[in-house]
């Protein structure tokens, strides 16, 4: 992690997210900036760190991984009642040095060790990411690169077929392709060196401990998304009635997919349900019940890697219009109580932006005592990303947006993909 951190101090990191020599650095006027007055809230007492590397991460402003606000987005996270919480989240603004740029995630950890595993995917995983993106930004043919990295696993990806706005100068839909390809070689090796680098870990033990990771770069307009596991993105955008609806961006990678069931039996690994919670597929070993894993894809948890088990991240494409209002990345903890439909209506009713993620996991709370009044509720965590920084809050949040029309569209399909 040490090398990694210093490739970050030394790189000039300008450009690390372009593909195509885009200009950046610092804006002062940024509401990502500090210089534009945006404050931390709730994120002012910090805790003692033992390791010198996480000390390091944690003096920097732009990046923010406890509950708390800033002027483009909100994060929270509770306990749940199973013991120590091992959720993670991140929102990292100016991301690689750009102001038009930031990085945000969600982990889930489980197993005995899940809370190191999700802390630790947090805080190596975007240094990763950065660090690959400055490797790519000066690579002009990416060809190899991709032919190389996407024969490990078929990945779906949805790249835009139309451009609301006009060329400037050059050929739009090319640079979004090339943008996208770019991402996509970065975050497929990210994710691989970071599960590496799990295996390899001397202190954190991963043969029965691992981690979700529904992670997002946006910059400027172009959003790209990578995803293992059960944690879920959804935007919240408005229809063509002016009615807010939400859009899930992802697939919930879990064994009862058939395309991730047929991949693991490929592999020798067993996918099925216990008699008492026949909805649940689990992934387990050949020869062994254990250790019956609700996942498909996942950091960690080598005790599955040779039986159909991976790490490699679904990635996909969106390019943001006027009408997409906010993203909400969370763990299970809150999708398994409440719909995309619900989650998209408490954030857009909660009484500011600072407060949307906390008033979710509040909600998601009570709703676990509801639905599972016997069972122990899950950790939550939540992350939200404003993309509409320009509009009042009262403007884009009105009471009267008949928020119970909302409807539910899958991302894929609304593409001409199946999840």
């Amino acid at each position: 992690m040490e090398c990694i951190l210093e490739v970050i101090r030394t790189l000039p990191m300008g450009s690390c997210l372009s593909s195509d020599g885009w200009s950046s650095g610092r804006n002062p006027s940024s509401p990502a900036s500090p210089a534009s007055g945006a404050r931390r809230q709730g994120g002012g007492i910090r805790r003692r760190r033992p390791s010198p590397e996480e000390e390091e991460l944690d003096g920097i402003w732009e990046r923010m991984c406890r509950n708390g606000a800033t002027s483009a987005a909100s994060l929270f996270t509770q306990q749940g009642k199973k013991g120590t919480n091992q959720d993670a989240m991140i929102v990292w603004e100016n991301f690689g040095d750009r102001s038009d740029t930031i990085f945000c995630g969600v982990f889930d950890g489980h197993g005995p060790n899940g809370h190191m595993v999700a802390r630790k995917v947090r805080d190596i995983l975007p240094l990763n990411l950065c660090a690959n993106l400055q490797l790519n930004a000066g690579n002009h043919d990416l060809k190899e690169n991709n032919i190389n990295i996407m024969n490990s696993e078929a990945i779906p990806s949805t790249i835009p077929q139309e451009d609301p706005r006009p060329p400037n100068g050059c050929d739009e839909k090319d640079r979004h392709s090339k943008f996208f390809k770019a991402l996509k070689v970065s975050f497929l090796k990210t994710f691989r060196i970071v599960d590496k680098e799990l295996r390899l870990h001397p202190e954190i033990d991963c043969f029965l401990s691992g981690t979700t990771a529904v992670t997002l770069v946006k910059q400027g307009e172009d959003l790209v998304i990578g995803n293992v596991g059960d944690s879920r993105a959804v935007l919240g955008t408005r229809d063509e009635n002016n009615c807010l609806i939400a859009v899930q961006l992802t697939t919930d990678l879990k064994p009862s997919l058939p395309r991730e069931a047929e991949r693991i039996r490929r592999h020798r690994g067993r996918v099925f349900a216990l008699k008492n919670e026949p909805e649940v597929a689990r992934v387990w070993l050949p020869n062994m019940n254990s250790p019956g894993l609700a996942m498909a894809r996942a950091f960690g948890d080598f005790c599955l890697k040779d039986f159909g088990l991976i790490s490699v991240p679904e990635v996909s494409y969106r390019r943001v219009t006027a009408k997409d209002e906010f993203i909400v990345l969370a763990t299970d903890g809150v999708w398994d109580v409440l719909s995309n439909k619900d989650v998209v209506s408490i954030v857009a009713s909660a009484p500011t932006r600072s407060s949307s993620a906390c008033s979710l996991v509040e909600s998601a709370a009570r709703a676990w005592k509801l639905k599972y009044p016997t069972s122990k509720t899950d950790d939550c965590a939540v992350v939200c990303l404003f993309l509409n920084l320009d509009k009042p809050n009262s403007t884009v949040y009105r009471k009267d947006d008949q928020l119970n029309s909302i409807e539910v569209v899958s991302f894929y399909q609304s593409n001409g993909k199946h999840a």
